[in-house]
This record gives C-alpha cells, sequence and structure tokens, in this order.
C-alpha cells in the first residue's frame, strides 16, 4: 500500500512538471489536485495515528463533546434576538480593563499551576521514597536470613549437632559483628532473638578434653553461667547501639558491654541483663517485665568487677552495671529491680526511676 502511494505521487509529481514545462494550465491543475489528494490522504492517515496514541478514545470524546457545545452556544446567541444586544454589549466594554484582568488571571494561572507541579513532584517524592524504604527492607530481611543460614551450617555438623571448633567461633563473630553493624534497630533485635533462642549466646558447658558443648539430657546443651564457653561473644558489639522499640522478649544480653545503648520503648519481658554494662543507657518507656539484672539475693547482690569473679549462688558481681542509666517511665519495674538500680545507679540513675528511692541507699557512692 505504502509503495503504490509512493508511486501515485511520484506520477502525479511528474505530470504536473510536464504541464508546466509543456505550459499546459490543465494538465498542471490536475497534477497539482492529485498531488495533494493524495499526499493529504498519507498526512491525515500518519495524523490519526498520532492523536490515537496521544489521547485515548474516551478523552477525544471529551473534548469533541466541548467542542461541540461551545459551537452550539455560539449558534444558539447568533440565531436568538439577543444576538445584538451582546454584541453592542461587547462593543461598549472597557477592553484594556479585561486584558488586565485577564494578565491578573493568567498570573493567577501560572501560580497555580506552579503550586501543583510542587505537589506532583513532592508526591513523587514520597512514593520513591516509600519504595526504596521497601526495597532495602526487603534486601535487609534477604541479608538476615543468608546471615541465619550461614551461622547454622557453620556452626552444626551433619548430624545437627553443635559443633564450633575456635576458628568457626572467630567467624561466626566476626560476621555477627559486621551485620550487627549494617542493619537498622529491628534487624538487630530479629538478629539477637536468634542467636538467644538458639543458645549461641549462652554460656555452655564444656568437656575439658575436647571442649565440645554438653547436652543436658533434655533436648538441649547444659548452661554453666559460672565457666561455660559461648559460642558467639557479643563483647562491644552493641555499645552505643539504637534499638528503640524493639522486641527483645527472652533475649540472653547478659555479660556484655551495652553503654549508652538506647532502650527506649523496647520490650525487654523475661530478657537477661545481668552482669552487662549498661552506663549511661537509656530505657526511657520500656517494658522491664521479668528482667534479670543479677542473681542470687537482692541483699548480697552486687555489680560486676573487673577483677572479681561472680558467685551465682550468693548474687555477689552478678549484677549489671547501671550507673547512669535512664529509667524515666519504664513500665511494670518490680520491687526488686526498683531497690537494686536505687542502690548501684547513682543519684542521675535515683533521679528517673518511677516510684523514687526514699529509704532505699545509695550503696554506689556510698550514701
Amino acid at each position: 500500500m505504502q509503495r503504490q502511494l509512493r508511486r501515485l505521487i511520484l506520477f502525479t509529481l511528474t505530470l504536473m512538471m510536464i504541464g508546466l514545462v509543456l505550459n499546459r494550465p490543465t494538465l498542471s491543475f490536475i497534477g497539482s489536485i492529485a498531488t495533494l489528494v493524495i499526499t493529504g490522504v498519507i498526512i491525515s492517515r500518519s495524523l490519526h495515528s498520532a492523536l490515537t496514541k496521544l489521547l485515548s478514545p474516551q478523552q477525544w470524546r471529551f473534548l469533541l463533546g466541548c467542542a461541540g457545545i461551545v459551537i452550539a452556544c455560539y449558534g444558539l446567541a447568533y440565531l436568538s434576538p439577543l444576538d445584538q444586544p451582546i454584541y453592542n454589549w461587547l462593543q461598549a466594554q472597557n477592553w484594556e480593563r479585561i486584558a488586565i484582568l485577564g494578565s491578573i488571571l493568567g498570573a493567577t494561572g501560572q501560580i497555580l499551576i506552579a503550586i501543583l507541579a510542587v505537589y506532583v513532584g513532592w508526591e513523587q517524592y514520597i512514593v520513591s521514597k516509600a519504595l526504596t524504604i521497601q526495597s532495602n527492607t526487603i534486601t535487609e530481611q534477604q541479608t538476615i536470613d543468608t546471615y541465619f543460614e550461614g551461622i547454622a551450617q557453620l556452626m552444626l555438623d551433619e548430624h545437627g549437632l553443635l559443633e564450633d571448633f575456635p576458628m568457626e567461633r572467630a567467624i561466626a563473630e566476626g560476621r555477627t559483628a559486621a551485620i550487627l553493624t549494617s542493619v537498622n534497630a529491628e534487624g538487630k533485635a530479629k538478629i539477637l532473638r536468634f542467636l538467644s533462642r538458639s543458645g549461641l549466646v549462652t554460656p555452655l558447658r564444656r568437656d575439658r578434653r575436647l571442649g565440645k558443648a554438653i547436652l543436658d539430657g533434655h533436648g538441649g546443651y547444659a548452661e554453666e553461667r559460672q565457666n561455660g564457653l559461648r559460642v558467639i561473644d557479643l563483647g562491644v558489639i552493641l555499645a552505643g547501639a539504637d534499638l528503640s522499640g524493639t522486641d527483645l522478649r527472652q533475649t540472653d544480653l547478659s555479660d556484655i558491654n551495652m553503654v549508652r545503648t538506647r532502650f527506649d520503648q523496647c520490650s525487654l519481658g523475661q530478657a537477661n541483663l545481668s552482669r552487662t554494662i549498661l552506663r549511661e543507657a537509656s530505657f526511657r518507656g520500656a517494658d522491664l517485665f521479668g528482667v534479670r539484672l543479677f542473681y542470687g539475693s537482692l541483699q548480697r547482690a552486687t555489680p560486676r568487677s573487673r577483677a572479681d569473679i561472680p558467685n551465682y549462688k550468693t548474687g555477689q558481681f552478678t549484677g549489671a552495671v547501671v550507673e547512669g542509666a535512664d529509667f524515666t517511665d519504664v513500665q511494670r519495674l518490680s520491687e526488686s529491680q526498683r531497690h537494686y538500680c536505687c542502690q548501684w545507679g547513682g543519684a542521675k540513675t535515683r533521679s528517673t526511676i518511677p516510684g523514687g528511692c526514699d529509704g532505699i541507699p545509695n550503696l554506689l557512692e556510698g550514701e
């Protein structure tokens, strides 16, 4: 079809040129008309295809309807008896004022368009930000899942038993340190729950010859606080970390350094914080139901010490270091927890404890 049209255009153009050369006006006129009709058909088809892609059929119907309304109103006004009065009224108007008013309306319209453009840009930014956050969350979860799988493969033998030789423990600690510093607060909480529930951060009783963890006869590994060895020692990895608003229930965070760590609005139900260094940590609004801060009795429990060996029967040197910690608005703080924090928290900590510390001595400062 396209080839035939090109041939027709060439033929009509040739016919027109022959008419001009031979001074035959009729022949030239026929060639010109034929060329105009054929090229008009080609252009109309291309234009129709472009307009079809530009606007949908529904939009075309809307535009045609608007044009029809305008033309119909003009026709009715022209045919009605009001035609001359309307014309005279238009002639009597001050068009300079109307032009000024039109300029003002045009400027207002441009301002509204600019505001609309800013709004559209802001909405696009919000959507883009939400998609970025969602993508980052998915990527982070995939990273955490890979970490879980890698730790399991590293620590377990072919029979599913724990097998943690010194080099394997070192690699596991290195991977844990790397991932805990690269994920957000919720990601840190997931990793800590995994490590706690799998017993990898709990001190385990070991065989004195081979160093392997000993089973407790109840389907798990025997815990030994005094001389046990952890598979993964968190050390100072979480010092200064932000764990606000996370779920850390039943996690084992004992015997690690968590200086200036933020636990604000955190759920710490039945977590183990014994011998944990919590100096200047923040617990604002946190749930401390059943949190273990020490072993043994309240009367004999004391904070950990570098030089002294902890006694898990009496509680000496098994307590958390809570000096300077902030307990403002903590929830479900037990009496034993309140007494311990008042005794060993110092003046700054005592001022933040709900219920106050009246009648409880400040053993940290010897008052």
